[in-house]
């Protein structure tokens, strides 16, 4: 036994409230006093850019086409970025092996290696920059430097930052001045 079913006319379109929010005014005339529209309407193709018309579902032939693109376009792009990476580590590997080559050819001209600079930041942690200072003989590989400021003969101290820079003075300043020089931004005063 089958259930009765009621059918009210044709089968039709419902107006998208979101949709009809964009129309200009003059789709409003064709829409008065309708809230369901059959394609038999004679201004459908007016208004039906404002109706809630479903969308065909996809066949199975689209479906796998699309999937078929979308993996031929992961394929292509893990092979070009495969492609990528190997061109990168063998760059890196000829730059690892020629600064190689160049420290041995060092070494051979100068009887030693090269020794590299190694800065000591302030907050203990060290970092190599990769550039070399050689030392000129003496005992060994000790290397030491400082930068002074206003060399003058008459000198009475100078103040010292980080013990390799040194402001030289002509005038011993106060306790209170040398005071606030060391707490406050670290400037050691040393008489001469």
């Amino acid at each position: 036994m089958t259930e009765p079913t009621l059918k009210l006319g044709p089968p039709g379109y419902k107006l998208n409230p979101e949709k009809l929010k964009r129309a200009p005014q003059s789709v409003l005339p064709y829409i008065l006093g309708c809230f369901h529209f059959t394609q038999e309407y004679e201004y459908f193709d007016v208004i039906q850019d404002y109706l809630d018309i479903p969308e065909e579902p996809k066949t199975l032939e689209e479906i796998s086409q699309e999937l078929d693109g979308k993996f031929e376009k992961l394929i292509e792009q893990t092979k070009r970025n495969s492609y990528a990476s190997k061109l990168t580590a063998e760059r890196n590997y000829e730059n690892k092996f020629n600064r190689i080559f160049d420290k041995f050819a060092y070494a051979k001209e100068h009887g030693r290696f090269p020794q590299p600079i190694k800065w000591v930041l302030a907050t203990g942690l060290s970092a190599t920059d990769g550039s070399y200072l050689i030392s000129g003989g003496g005992d060994g590989n000790v290397v030491s430097w400082s930068t002074e400021f206003n060399l003058k003969s008459n000198s009475v101290g100078y103040y010292s930052i980080d013990r390799d820079i040194r402001f030289n003075m002509t005038k011993k300043p106060n306790f209170v001045v040398r005071f606030c020089m060391d707490k406050l931004l670290g400037f050691k005063w040393e008489n001469k």
